[in-house]
């Protein structure tokens, strides 16, 4: 299966009618060292967990709560020890649980600038998704995040990356995990796919998308990794590499080709859209 179609499938974000992998419960399980895939069928979410709380990189649909506290209670870690929360993009399918996770946990909510304001009006200001069906309970950010800049966590260390497009703010994240002798390189990378009746000419909420796009894939592309991982499941090919029950091996999400991939698959989308637009003025 092409990567464009893949991702057409996995990565329409906001619809009116959700896609129902979006709330199918799926097996918690540990991807490497500290990082644990608490997420459902096909929105993920991370845990990192560290001696100075937990960190939680995207949290869900806003009625998703349920299934990610039991899933990290399936891991057998507790839902109070979350003490940080980040996005990859500040969509309600990726935030709009934040607000619960932040009213029972107490997390502190840290995001780049142009998704911190997204996040503080619930959704309001998004350049695209401009219908209340799209909005969801404001939080407050308590840091602006910077492109280049490193969080240090108990000790472990994750470093933000600005690729903006399909939000003004989103960004990827890096993080060195040691495990059997070895480090891994992980990213979780937000792919720079375009929702549908987006504008990459003429878009008078964001006149820079297009532009912004280009330079994401460069960047991505400038970008390496071990472990590959991203928004959706589906983007990283969660359900080929890994079956409910299987036992702990940090080898099967190895996948740096997947990696580079799934950029160019997004690339290649942006660059048929964006000659098609300028085919039709």
């Amino acid at each position: 299966m092409k990567i464009s179609i893949l991702m057409a499938a996995m990565v329409l974000t906001c619809m009116a009618a959700d896609p129902p992998e979006w709330r199918q419960p799926f097996a918690a399980h540990r991807v490497v060292g500290n990082i644990y895939y608490v997420g459902t069928y096909d929105l993920a979410s991370f845990l990192i967990v560290t001696p100075a709380g937990n960190v939680l990189i995207n949290g869900g649909m806003g009625d998703s709560v349920p299934l990610m506290r039991k899933s990290v209670a399936d891991l057998g870690f507790q839902w109070k020890d979350i003490r940080w929360m980040l996005t990859t993009q500040a969509h309600a399918d990726h935030v709009a649980a934040f607000a619960e996770i932040q009213r029972t946990t107490g997390a502190k909510v840290m995001a780049t600038e142009a998704d911190a304001k997204l996040l503080e009006d619930g959704g309001k200001s998004d350049f695209h998704f401009t219908g209340a069906e799209y909005h969801y309970a404001p939080v407050k950010v308590v840091e602006r995040l910077h492109d280049g800049q490193t969080l240090k966590f108990g000790g472990t260390e994750i470093t933000v990356y600005l690729h903006p497009g399909h939000t003004k703010g989103s960004a990827s994240y890096a993080i060195p995990v040691t495990e059997g002798g070895r480090t891994y390189r992980v990213l979780i990378a937000n792919i720079g796919t375009i929702n549908p009746g987006v504008k990459l000419l003429g878009e008078k909420n964001y006149p820079g998308i297009a532009a912004d796009y280009a330079m994401t894939f460069e960047k991505q592309k400038a970008l390496s990794c071990d472990i590959f991982l991203s928004s959706h499941a589906g983007q990283y090919g969660l359900h080929s590499k890994y079956k409910p029950g299987a036992p702990y091996d940090p080898a099967r999400f190895v996948d740096p080709a997947g990696y580079q991939k799934a950029v160019a698959g997004a690339e290649a989308a942006y660059r048929k859209q964006l000659a098609e637009e300028k085919a039709a003025h």
